[in-house]
């Protein structure tokens, strides 16, 4: 039953899911013909809405290209490479690959969303080396499967906002501690769950794997040797593209930054401080800025996908905030809910909405005002109703591209050759997660 299913899921992904791009741009008429048909707007206002929204997600655009670049960057230094390929020889079979990769995605997505995504792809493509005979969509599948916990981690957006002091909520909810959201013993039992069981889940989808379509992985290549001018004939330009010294002190210090952030700030571990430490690191590493510069070129390939797609997106969150989409999906949960139920229906709301709206922070400006207002008024726990908001984005990413696409770019597939499996993972993490938040 649960290997014809997992098949079933995976055929019918490959044959009908299309291309990331493609499914963005399908996803942008259906909240266009929504909004005329559901809400008060007609096309020429829908136009107007998609049209001022287009831009609004620019800088996470950047930071997620940033993402793809620097962590492809730093992956092709022989150090990084090193540790990686050391890490991987912890795994000797297909079962072991798929299971040392879900856990350390898992890991990984709790410190960072963002590091996670990277390092998941990264560690599949050197595992796969070690384990040729492991599925290799199914591998990739296990590392984008870490990335459902990452809204119960250390970068968890909705928790980390709604902790600190003069939050656009402050003067409905106040402040709520993380001691009371991501300490919380009902958000520490969904994520032990899900660390614990999602490698012994993808352990099990190897079966149904194993009879799909293969595809063979890009093979790492060792770090091609840049060539050296000869120390005679070198010109004041080409001693410069080839200093050590340059590389040493520039990436020292954007080190020390990063030790003066985290001395400052703590363990805040954001999209910007890993994007500057990577970028960094991976200048330190490179030893030279010619051998820097070459692996840029290599790595700026790889976020094509990012910088088209985000923008319509962001168009399609536009239309969902400004026709009124998104309040009326919330409001229609809120109607049927009671104090028990309120947060396993917000969770439910909250990933459908995130399916419109991919991204934490803006889900939370969407939906936040709405559901917490309610939960007052239901009588419901505000830290668990907005930590069902968080589970509830974080849960339906399995199944929206958006997320996917750093992932994918570093591993070299398509989103349909991950999405059959990723299916069968959302439908199972379900459980868990409404455990926690109805009797935790």
């Amino acid at each position: 039953m649960f290997t014809a299913l997992t098949r079933f899921s995976d055929r019918l992904v490959q044959r009908y899911l299309p291309d990331a791009f493609i499914f963005a741009l399908v996803l942008t008429l259906i909240v266009f013909l929504l909004g005329i048909f559901i809400t008060p707007n007609n096309p020429v206002q829908m136009v107007q809405l998609w049209g001022d929204g287009f831009w609004g997600l620019l800088e996470f655009t950047m930071q997620m290209s940033l993402i793809v670049v620097t962590g492809y960057i730093l992956a092709n230094t022989s150090i990084v490479k090193s540790i990686l390929a050391r890490l991987a020889l912890f795994a000797n079979t297909p079962g072991q690959a798929i299971m040392l990769v879900t856990f350390v995605a898992c890991i990984a997505c709790l410190i960072n969303y963002g590091f996670g995504l990277v390092i998941g792809a990264l560690f599949a493509k050197h595992v796969v080396q070690q384990v040729p005979t492991v599925n290799f969509r199914l591998l990739v599948a296990s590392a984008y499967s870490g990335m459902i916990v990452w809204h119960g981690g250390l970068s968890g957006s909705i928790p980390l906002t709604i902790a600190t002091p003069g939050h656009f909520l402050e003067d409905t909810m106040g402040t709520i501690a993380i001691q009371d959201t991501l300490l919380a013993p009902f958000n520490i039992f969904i994520v032990v769950v899900l660390v614990i069981m999602l490698p012994l889940m993808n352990r099990l989808l190897m079966r149904a794997a194993d009879s799909t379509t293969k595809i063979e992985p890009i093979v790492i290549q060792e770090e091609a040797a840049v060539k050296e001018e000869p120390s005679e004939n070198l010109t004041p330009a080409d001693r410069l593209e080839n200093s050590q010294i340059i590389s040493i002190v520039i990436g020292g210090l954007g080190l020390i930054f990063v030790v003066m952030h985290f001395i400052n700030n703590g363990l805040d571990l954001n999209i910007n401080i890993v994007n500057f430490a990577f970028l960094f690191l991976g200048i330190l590493f490179h030893r030279t800025p010619r051998r820097f510069l070459k692996t840029v070129s290599e790595a700026v390939k790889n976020a094509g996908g990012i910088i088209i797609q985000f923008p319509f997106y962001a168009g399609i969150m536009g239309m969902m905030v400004g026709s009124g989409l998104s309040d009326m999906m919330s409001v229609m949960f809120i109607a049927i809910s009671t104090e028990f139920t309120f947060p396993l229906f917000t969770f439910i709301s909250a990933g459908i909405v995130n399916f419109f709206v991919p991204s934490g922070g803006g889900q939370w400006a969407v939906q936040g005002p709405i559901m917490m207002s309610a939960a007052y008024e239901i009588g419901a726990e505000p830290a668990r109703v907005a930590m069902a908001v968080a589970w509830g984005d974080a849960w339906t990413n399995m199944i929206q591209p958006f997320w996917t696409l750093p992932l994918l770019a570093i591993a070299g597939l398509k989103v349909r050759d991950i999405m059959g499996f990723c299916v069968i993972i959302l439908l199972w993490t379900f459980f868990p997660i409404a455990i926690g938040l109805l009797l935790i």
